[in-house]
């Protein structure tokens, strides 16, 4: 519960970042936004978004060691370790999404002004960029693979030793609880990384920016509105 209030926390903040603008826009149909402004959502948006792919990680790290090691977890996952890393899951993708987006808004924006998007995401904002974007879409690429690959890839391995660990357990009993306790983490992993992996690591195409919009709505708005959901039942 250490971890899932810090996550509750997270997603209400994630949330807030683009649903009350949309939602402002829909209802006034005044859909513009400042340059700095603009800066700031797609700041947030990338801040939070890769807050949750180390957090989801953590999470996973929790389940391999309450389940593969359970006499050792009080003591390894104690309140302090427990802390380091929900802070170092806050605080490890900042430095790297502060910097790239600084350096998408310090290319220059001479043609049109119209983002075809929901909320300032870096994809839609690259389009409408004068000049080369070899280097930021490089940059998105390399980004993308430190806090989406490497937290899901992190997650597969824990839940690899997770999987082997429960298979060896002697009774039905024991194996259908051991995995009814990660069932809400994988489907959340899966809804969150699934989308996002699809956005920012496929090749992009002409005919991209609707998926993008869809996959976006669902990484951002979608997973968020069913993670209470999914968690509560379970509970």
């Amino acid at each position: 519960y250490f971890f899932l209030g810090h996550f509750s926390f997270l997603e209400i903040c994630y949330v807030s970042v683009t649903l009350p603008r949309m939602l402002m826009n829909l209802w006034t149909q005044r859909r513009t936004i400042s340059l700095v402004a603009c800066a700031v959502q797609m700041c947030f948006v990338l801040m939070l978004g890769a807050t949750e792919c180390f957090f989801l990680a953590v999470m996973a790290y929790d389940r391999y060691m309450a389940i593969c090691h359970p006499l050792h977890y009080p003591v390894v996952m104690n309140y302090k370790v427990c802390a380091q890393l929900v802070a170092g899951s806050w605080i490890s993708g900042i430095p790297i999404q502060i910097g790239q987006t600084v350096q998408i808004f310090s290319l220059s924006f001479c043609g049109s002004h119209l983002i075809n998007h929901f909320f300032c995401d870096i994809p839609p904002i690259l389009k409408l960029a004068c000049g080369n974007t070899a280097v930021s879409e490089a940059m998105l690429y390399i980004a993308a693979v430190l806090i989406v690959a490497v937290p899901f890839l992190l997650i597969l391995v824990s839940y690899g030793r997770i999987i082997s660990t429960i298979l060896k357990l002697p009774s039905a009993t024991s194996r259908a609880k051991a995995f009814s306790t990660c069932s809400s983490h994988l489907i959340v992993v899966t809804l969150f990384f699934g989308s996002a992996t699809i956005t920012y690591l496929r090749p992009k195409t002409r005919d991209s920016a609707g998926a993008d919009k869809v996959l976006s709505l669902f990484y951002t708005i979608v997973t968020p509105l069913f993670n209470p959901i999914i968690y509560s039942f379970r509970n």
